[in-house]
């Protein structure tokens, strides 16, 4: 039951890591935030709404306004595990941001992290 802590934190709580990862590489927390928005369909002003609210993660991605059909295009492995073989579905969305924020802090193109 322990995986599953992780649906009741913050996205709040864990962005301000996400913010760091990315900056100790040099990137910004306009890249992150697009990640954000990309995945999810959040508009910045919303995005910035549920941080504030303290929203869940799986509030968070359950109710995301536009999950991108890109998304199924993340492959890769991210804790150990292959993205793509997550049977969970909040699981598997939360693996897919923790992918993406770790190719940002990998020097990967945007363009490429965005799978366009």
């Amino acid at each position: 039951m322990a995986k599953h802590r992780i649906y009741s934190m913050s996205v709040a709580s864990v962005y301000p890591h996400y913010i760091a990862k990315a900056e100790k590489k040099g990137r910004t927390r306009a890249e992150v935030d697009e990640i954000f928005r990309w995945l999810t369909g959040y508009s910045q002003q919303q995005l910035e709404d549920e941080l504030a609210k303290g929203t869940s993660f799986e509030d968070f991605l359950g109710a995301a306004p536009a999950p991108n059909p890109a998304r199924a295009l993340i492959t890769g492995v991210i804790c150990g595990i292959r993205v793509e073989t997550i049977e969970d579905p909040l699981m598997k969305e939360i693996r897919y941001l923790d992918k993406l924020i770790d190719e940002l802090a990998k020097g990967k193109p945007m363009a490429k992290i965005l799978r366009s």
